[in-house]
């Protein structure tokens, strides 16, 4: 598989990072002044451009797009992250590019593709989906898995020469938001922290996380610890570690695990 991409910051380096892996090649094509990942994390950039030839070029130059549409008709498959009005003004949208290199595939990351020429990043992408806490994000959720998804959507359209697909953050939050949304972790919901057996416990030292779920680790959860169904647990993980916990749990076969911190 032959890539070139002009797809900046995280989904799109992500998912070339993870192709290129599995035996593509890629050629990435920056702005002048770079990718503003690398000014950010330039340890995160390097990993993810290792095996990646990145070539720097105005693409509003006549040389700059002339390049790249060398580039282009050796290639496989086109990746974007650009707004498609972007696209558009570059001559770089799926239905121009079509005509002149007909079996090339063309991939853009966009917001939501119901709206994509909004703007937004990660951090807005899961505040309108309600995956926000009272701090920052941990991690780039949207950005982490679009990422896969766009893999998941290139490694599909290889049979199928010439097709375009638009693949949008908020669309995958928007999935990964349905538990949420449907009750099930939220405030009250079945895996809200109301269940005994599915919950975070401050131990003697640290905090652990019990998800003996299903019947047969909820029973083995309570006949290990000599209480009955539904007893309090929190006084009984208060008398050890959250790592003696975890190792008590490894012996038994039990999901309990201490919580780490980035």
């Amino acid at each position: 598989m032959r890539i070139v991409s002009i797809a900046q910051n995280a989904p799109g380096p992500v998912a070339v990072a993870r192709l290129v892996a599995g035996g593509a090649t890629a050629i990435k094509i920056e702005p002048l002044w770079g990718d503003q990942i690398e000014t950010l994390c330039k340890p995160w950039y390097d990993e993810l451009h290792a095996g990646v030839t990145v070539e720097r070029l105005d693409l509003k130059s006549p040389g700059g797009m002339t390049h790249l549409h060398a580039l282009l008709a050796s290639a496989d498959v086109f990746l974007a992250s650009q707004r498609p009005s972007a696209l558009a003004r570059l001559r770089l949208d799926a239905p121009t590019l079509h005509a002149t290199f007909p079996s090339l595939r063309h991939v853009t990351i966009v917001g939501d593709t119901r709206d994509p020429d909004a703007p937004g990043h990660d951090l807005t992408y899961q505040a309108r989906a309600g995956l926000l806490g009272a701090g920052m994000p941990l991690t780039l959720v949207a950005d982490m898995a679009c990422a896969e998804r766009v893999v998941a959507v290139i490694l599909s359209l290889m049979p199928t020469p010439g097709e375009a697909r638009s693949v949008g953050l908020a669309d995958v939050l928007r999935d990964l938001a349905a538990p949420l949304m449907h009750g099930l972790t939220a405030p009250g919901g079945a895996l809200s922290g109301r269940d005994p057996a599915y919950r975070i416990y401050p131990t003697k030292a640290g905090a652990l996380a019990v998800a003996a779920l299903e019947p047969h680790f909820r029973s083995s959860l309570y006949a290990g610890l000599g209480v009955a169904p539904d007893a309090d647990l929190a006084p009984i993980f208060l008398t050890r570690t959250a790592r003696e916990w975890e190792q008590w749990a490894t012996d038994r076969d039990l999901p309990l695990v201490e919580i780490h911190h980035a």
